[in-house]
C-alpha cells in the first residue's frame, strides 16, 4: 500500500467527522429556527428535529468509539448486548434495518470491532435501503463472520471491493474509501481473512479464521 500512516490517520479522522457533520449541522439550523420568530408547529419541528440530530450524534459517537477506537482494542469478552445495542441505535439513522445470528456463546471485543467494521461495509452497498444480515459462528477454534446485503439496489462498489482487498481504489484513497481498509486491517490483526463478493444471495463480506483474544 502506498499510504503513509500520517495521511492514513488524517484520512480516519475526516472519515469519522464526515459522519458527525450532518446532524449537527441539523442542530445548529434547527436552534438557529428555535431563536427565529415562528409558529407553535415550526417551533415543535425545530425541537423535534433537534432532538433527533442529538440522538443521532450520541449513537454515532459511541458506535464508532467502539469501532475504531481503543473500545474495540480491549482483550476478554465483550458484552454483546451492548454492542448490539450500539449497532442497532447507529443503524437507525440508517436506511437500511439489520439481522442478527449470533451462533456463538462468546464475542472478544475485536470479534465485535470486527463485526461494526462489517457492518460499515454493509452500508456502502445498501446506501437505498435493504437489510444487513449479521452471522457469526465459531468453527475449529475461529470466528467466522459473514454479513450479507439484501436489497433491491445492493451494490459492491468498486473501490470497496479494491480496498478490502488491500489495493489502492482507481481513484486514490480518500476518506469515503478509508474504512474498507481499516476494516482489512482489523481482520488482518485477528490473524483472519476478509472477502467481498456479489452473490444472487445479495453482497456479501466476510470475515474468516478470526482467532480468540486472549482473556
Amino acid at each position: 500500500m502506498n499510504l503513509d500512516p500520517a495521511r492514513f490517520a488524517s484520512l480516519i479522522a475526516a472519515r469519522l467527522c464526515h459522519d458527525i457533520v450532518s446532524p449537527a449541522a441539523t442542530m445548529s439550523l434547527s436552534l438557529e429556527m428555535l431563536d427565529s420568530p415562528g409558529s407553535p408547529e415550526e417551533k415543535a419541528h425545530s425541537e423535534r428535529t433537534l432532538r433527533e440530530g442529538a440522538q443521532s450524534i450520541a449513537a454515532t459517537l459511541q458506535f464508532l468509539r467502539y469501532a475504531f477506537g481503543s473500545m474495540g482494542l480491549q482483550p476478554g469478552t465483550a458484552d454483546a448486548h451492548q454492542f448490539r445495542k450500539l449497532t442497532d441505535e447507529y443503524i437507525r439513522f440508517h436506511k437500511p434495518s439489520v439481522e442478527w445470528d449470533l451462533g456463538t456463546a462468546e464475542l472478544g471485543f475485536g470479534h465485535a470491532r470486527m463485526v461494526m467494521n462489517l457492518v460499515l461495509l454493509g452500508l456502502t452497498a445498501t446506501v437505498r435501503g435493504g437489510v444487513i444480515h449479521i452471522r457469526v459462528r465459531e468453527e475449529g477454534g475461529v470466528k467466522n463472520i459473514v454479513v450479507t446485503c439484501k436489497g433491491d439496489r445492493a451494490l459492491l462498489k468498486d473501490d470497496v471491493a479494491r480496498a478490502v482487498a488491500g489495493d489502492e481504489p482507481e481513484n486514490g484513497w480518500r476518506p469515503e474509501n478509508i474504512q474498507p481498509l481499516f476494516a482489512k486491517m482489523t481482520c488482518d490483526g485477528l490473524g483472519g481473512t476478509l472477502l467481498a463478493k456479489t452473490t444472487p444471495d445479495g453482497i456479501v463480506f466476510m470475515a474468516t479464521g478470526l482467532r480468540q483474544q486472549s482473556a
